[in-house]
């Protein structure tokens, strides 16, 4: 059974950082692109950032750029999202995703295999 497990979710004030994994099980994902993205409450999915399979190639939401980086570990099957600089605005479930392709992809539907996805808040 595939499974994606994100972890490090929390409350933290604005400003603050937390660093989010999500470790994956019943196959690698070496071969895989990786993404992480985020919904927040009435909102749709939105995509946050994402890293091709050797971590060579990297892309962010403008929203993000310069203070949350993404970062693989394909010998522990896990991916990272570092967020640092956090605001009220990230708020959100924060979920990890495999993509079909090696690629560092921005758009939901390359993505098959989920995770469950960890919240995130952000105290003003």
């Amino acid at each position: 059974q595939v499974q994606l497990v994100e972890s490090g979710g929390g409350l933290v004030q604005a400003g603050g950082s937390l660093r989010l994994s999500c470790a994956a099980s019943g196959r690698t994902f070496s071969s895989n692109g990786m993404g992480w993205f985020r919904q927040a409450p009435g909102k749709e999915r939105e995509f946050v950032a994402t890293i091709s399979w050797n971590g060579g190639i990297t892309h962010y939401a403008d929203s993000v750029k310069g203070r949350f980086t993404i970062s693989r570990d394909n010998a522990k099957n896990t991916v990272y999202l570092q967020m640092n600089s956090l605001k009220p605005e990230d708020t959100a479930v924060y979920y990890c995703a495999a993509g079909k392709t090696g690629w560092a992809n921005k758009n939901v539907i390359q993505y098959d295999y989920w995770g469950q996805g960890t919240q995130v808040t952000v105290s003003s």
